[in-house]
């Protein structure tokens, strides 16, 4: 049910949808799929909206990851504030003074040169990494070699703001089998099946953002690309 999500998911979705990060109609995803509905988070524009997500990222990871991590990896280039907010939140929190680091789209040949940006990884750090959303984990599945040809790391896990439950490579969920794949933890703040149930046929505003037709294809979507297994 609706109401027994926790009241910080409940605001996160409400956050979402008066961001305009959560939005419907009709979207492609990066990995070619065409979408009801779209969470994007390069719609975040302001510095109390940063500080607002980045509190929402920080307290899952607080009660997902507890202090299992020891650097946050942000991936380029969505990854980048999100890595910078979390730690400045979880600094201000008092939890950890975690140290933060994100990667160049291309190798730097001057200067400091490198690919790594921030924090420069050492041999058994464990690297927490921070994306936006995973649809069908193609960019995870770039992100890990950039980390492992830096330093002989662990990774401590992987968190997205919106598990979209969809399938991977194969018939298992992306963030399952991103899982496996890694032998790592995955975590969202929330899934879509939890923004479905918040939001459908719910007035926020003066408006209904999930009215019966838009949840159908919603449902229909999940139906096509959802895990088979």
């Amino acid at each position: 049910m609706a109401e027994d999500l926790a009241p910080y998911k409940q605001e996160f979705i409400e956050f979402m949808v008066a961001s305009e990060v959560l939005t419907f109609g009709d979207f492609v995803t990066k990995s070619g799929r065409n979408t009801p509905y779209f969470v994007n988070t390069g719609r975040y524009r302001t510095g109390a909206q940063l500080s607002r997500l980045a509190g929402y990222y920080a307290q899952t990871i607080t009660e997902q990851f507890g202090d299992r991590f020891d650097v946050l990896f942000g991936p380029a280039y969505k990854g980048i504030p999100l890595a910078v907010g979390i730690a400045m939140e979880l600094a201000r929190r008092g939890d950890r003074d975690i140290p933060f680091c994100f990667d160049r789209k291309q190798v730097k040949d001057h200067g400091e040169g490198g690919q790594l940006v921030g924090h420069q990884l050492t041999d058994g750090e464990r690297v927490l990494i921070v994306e936006d959303v995973t649809t069908a984990g193609t960019s995870i599945r770039e992100t890990v070699p950039k980390l492992r040809a830096t330093a002989r790391i662990e990774l401590a896990g992987l968190i997205v703001s919106v598990d979209r439950m969809e399938r991977g490579n194969g018939d298992q969920a992306a963030l399952v089998e991103i899982s496996e794949t890694w032998s790592m933890p995955t975590c969202a703040i929330v899934t879509i099946e939890e923004v479905m149930q918040y939001l459908h046929r719910r007035d926020l505003g003066g408006r209904v953002v999930l009215p019966d037709e838009v949840y159908g294809r919603m449902v229909d979507y999940r139906r096509e690309y959802g895990p088979r297994s």
